[in-house]
This record gives structure tokens, C-alpha cells and sequence, in this order.
């Protein structure tokens, strides 16, 4: 399950420092790869309800492995893709098997660890995933100037049929249950829904955008989301349990949680960009700078348990969302001339908070849920995480855009897209979001979490109590 993760995870995240070659090679600018992001991470959101449902109906061995092949296939997909819009298309295809694949992972780990085991077992199933991010900037930057951004997801083809011969091998058969009748109603609202929503946002982080069509598409999105919720909250058996998010523990970690993962997930696209465009570095360089942004997730991870122990969720959450939101500041500032040192310096810290905010978060969702709602927990979990992670870069692709061309903003810096004045716009736009993160950090109970807190004598896996 760890391996699904590390592949899931590397795809997500290579994306971003080849993005300048995608967008040469297909006629676009490279803020417009976004979308290949978005609709990938989307995808993944809206299916992973139905994942669930699959699980039941045809056991997790079948549903997990099937899902590796469309992945795999999907990949290749991606490879031989000649436009934006096929790549956009196959990364949704990607999106399908992606959703299938890991929460079915994440899902049988849970249902068959006791709540004590919980932190130890998450940091278990999640500890190589994390490898992922950290190679994933310099390979993609190796990959697009060395041999061609293709070679991104053919890599993805050698690693697919390792999966996939793991879990032959590994995974026990299960009887299918009789699962409850699917919600196709609230399927097809959350699916329409959010698929207005990414269109809408793909028009507004093109170069040109279209503002009357992107208004009404996200109009109309935003409405069917208001349906979908009515919906959700009013079925017997709906596709996702949102009364899970009336435990406060719960509701915290997906509400300032959320917010605070949509704008870090906005970062490591955002650095590559700059790096390029406006620094004019290579691809390799750029992916080289940014990946530290993982470093310091890596580097941080042995002190999150004692910390989490000496300071509570409470206090450790407060850190974590201030010093990413300084750290945004500090980045909008950057300039080719700035110290290389104090440029590593910067994106370390910011990756070190991201990871201990994003230990907290996702550990603290489940702190108060019950073993018999674990399945719906995890559920409306896996869900929401990914949906903030895709509409972060979304943001990211709208604040460049907008950083162009606003005249009040754009004249303190050089215009256009390859200009400074975009990226300072978006940095300082993400941070005035993870402003709302800190703020909820704020007004948590200190006392929050206390019932998993790691105590002092606790055994915890190496690393971490808990994953992105």
C-alpha cells in the first residue's frame, strides 16, 4: 500500500518544474499546465466516494488491483498526448484509477487498526510515500531537460507493473458484501459540480481569460455544489456522511485544515514556475531549489511526536499555519539576486511547517471518530484533502493571472506572466488565506486531540505521527 502511495504521490507532484517544457511543447503558457494538476487531483476527489462503494461491492483486491492498470494504462495515455486538452483528459483517466487505488489502501489499514495503534500505523503507511515529493522536482526538472517531460509518466509503467504484481501476490481475498444502494444522484451533483468548478478555474488562469463564460461556469458549479450538500445531508444512504463533520476535531482538520492545505499545495508549483520564468533558471536548477521545500518536510519529521507531545495539537498547529504564512511573505519577495542560501533557507522552513501542519491535521481528524465510522470518516477525508490540494494549484494559476493584470498591483514590477509582479501577487494572495488557518489554530481547545496524544513513554513509528 505504501508503493501505491510513493507512485500516487509522484505523479501528483512531478508535474510542476516541467510544466515551462509542457507548455513549449503544446503551444500553451506554462501557468495553463495548471489544469493537468487540477483535473488530476479533482478527479481523484470526486471518485474516491464511490471507491468505497466498490470496495464493498467487489472486494478491495479486485478494486485495487484494477485500479492499478488504469492508472498505469492512463499514464501512457498522458505520454503520447499532442494537446493540452488530451493531457488534461488523460489526467482525469489517471484520476479514476488514482481514486480506486489509494484511499482502497488507506481504507484497510484503518478498518483493521485499533485507535491506539492509529498514530503508528498512519505513519507506517505513509513514511516512503513522502520519499516521492522530495526526488519529485529534480527528476521532473532531469527528465524535461535531459530527455523529453514525456518520460514523466512513462515512468509510471515499470512502477505500475511492480504494483500490480505485489498485490497479486500479497493481497488476500475478501468476500464482497452487499454494500447499500449507490447514491448516483449525489454522484452525478458532487461530479458536475466540481467538474464546473475546474472548468471555471481553467478559465480564468489562461492568458486570455474568457470572464463571462468563466462566471457562469462557476456559477452554475457552485450552485450544483449547494444541490449536492442539500442532498448529501437529506439521503438515507448518502455518497458521502457529512454528519462526520459535526465532530470538532473532524471539522476542524477539513475546514482551517483544508485552507491551510490548499494554499501550501499551491507552493511547490508556484516556486518551479518562478524559477524559470522570471529568474530564468533551468529546469533542473528550479527543480533542484524547490525540492528543499521537502527537504525540510523530511528533515522535520523525528521532532513532530515530541512536539506533539510537549505542546499539544493546539499550540503545534498555531506554529505551523504562522510560519508558513511568514514564509509565503518572504517568498513573494524573492528575486534573482537574493542569496541562494538564504532562497534554500526560506523554502526549507516553509517545508518543515507544511509537514508538521500537515501531521497535526490529519492526525487530529480522526482523534474523536468511532471505530464504526471509521469507513465514512476516512471517506469524507480522503476527499476533501485532495480536493483542497487540487484547487490550491487552481489558485495559484488564478493569482499569476491576476498579478498580470492588475494595473494597481502589476506597476510595481514588470508586466506579463514572466514578470516578478504576477508571483508576488500570488504568494501574497495564498498567505492572506492561511490567515483564516491561523486564526481557527487560534481558537481551538488547548485541550483538543488529548485522547491520541502521543504520551510520554509512547512507542511511535520513526518519523512522524501522521502523513500528508
Amino acid at each position: 500500500m505504501a508503493g501505491t502511495f510513493f507512485m500516487e504521490n509522484l505523479d501528483a507532484t512531478i508535474i510542476a518544474t516541467a510544466a515551462p517544457s509542457i507548455g513549449t511543447s503544446l503551444g500553451v503558457d506554462s501557468a495553463s499546465v495548471a489544469i493537468t494538476v487540477t483535473a488530476y487531483l479533482v478527479s481523484v476527489a470526486v471518485l474516491i466516494p464511490l471507491s468505497g462503494w466498490l470496495t464493498e461491492r467487489y472486494g478491495p483486491r479486485r478494486v485495487f488491483l484494477s485500479a492499478i492498470v488504469l492508472f498505469t494504462l492512463a499514464s501512457a495515455l498522458c505520454a503520447a498526448s499532442s494537446t493540452l486538452v488530451e493531457l488534461a483528459s488523460f489526467r482525469v483517466l489517471q484520476g479514476v484509477g488514482g481514486a480506486m487505488m489509494v484511499p482502497v489502501g488507506r481504507l484497510t489499514v484503518l478498518r483493521g487498526t485499533s485507535k491506539d495503534e492509529l498514530v503508528r500505523a498512519i505513519a507506517l503507511l505513509t513514511w516512503p510515500a513522502l520519499v516521492a515529493p522530495v526526488i519529485a522536482p529534480l527528476l521532473g526538472g532531469v527528465l524535461a531537460t535531459y530527455a523529453s517531460w514525456r518520460w514523466i509518466f512513462l515512468i509510471n509503467l515499470p512502477l505500475g507493473a511492480l504494483a500490480f504484481g505485489a498485490g497479486y501476490r500479497l493481497l488476500d481475498h475478501e468476500r464482497p458484501h452487499r454494500p447499500q444502494a449507490l447514491d448516483v444522484a449525489g454522484l452525478v451533483l458532487v461530479g458536475v459540480g466540481l467538474g464546473s468548478m475546474v472548468g471555471a478555474s481553467s478559465l480564468l488562469s489562461s492568458r486570455s481569460p474568457n470572464w463571462p463564460l468563466a462566471v457562469l461556469t462557476g456559477g452554475v458549479g457552485a450552485l450544483i455544489l449547494v444541490a449536492a450538500v442539500r442532498h448529501l445531508r437529506n439521503t438515507a444512504h448518502p455518497l458521502l456522511d457529512l454528519s462526520v463533520l459535526r465532530i470538532p476535531t473532524m471539522r476542524l482538520a477539513h475546514a482551517g485544515g483544508g485552507v491551510f492545505r490548499m494554499t501550501v499545495s499551491a507552493v511547490p508549483f508556484l516556486l518551479p514556475l518562478m524559477f524559470q520564468d522570471v529568474f530564468g533558471w533551468s529546469a533542473v536548477r528550479a527543480g533542484s531549489v524547490a525540492l528543499f521545500v521537502f527537504v525540510g518536510n523530511l528533515a522535520i519529521k523525528p521532532l513532530t511526536t515530541p512536539l506533539l507531545r510537549r505542546f499539544g495539537f493546539r499550540t503545534v498547529l498555531l506554529g505551523a499555519t504562522s510560519t508558513v504564512l511568514t514564509t509565503m511573505v518572504g517568498a513573494a519577495f524573492l528575486t534573482s539576486a537574493t542569496p541562494l542560501w538564504l532562497t534554500i533557507t526560506l523554502i526549507t522552513l516553509s517545508g518543515a511547517a507544511r509537514s508538521v501542519g500537515f501531521t497535526g491535521y490529519n492526525t487530529i481528524a480522526f482523534s474523536d471518530v468511532p471505530q464504526s465510522r471509521m469507513t465514512a470518516a476516512n471517506t469524507v477525508a480522503s476527499t476533501l484533502q485532495q480536493l483542497a490540494a487540487g484547487f490550491g494549484v487552481a489558485v495559484a494559476a488564478m493569482s499569476i493571472q491576476a498579478g498580470s493584470i492588475l494595473p494597481w498591483f502589476a506597476a510595481g514590477g514588470s508586466s506579463g506572466v514572466s514578470g516578478t509582479a504576477p508571483f508576488r501577487f500570488a504568494f501574497l494572495a495564498i498567505a492572506a488565506l492561511t490567515g483564516l488557518a491561523v486564526l481557527e489554530a487560534r481558537g481551538l481547545d488547548s485541550r483538543a486531540g488529548d485522547n491520541i496524544r502521543p504520551a510520554q513513554r509512547a512507542r511511535t513509528a520513526p518519523g512522524t505521527t501522521g502523513g500528508e
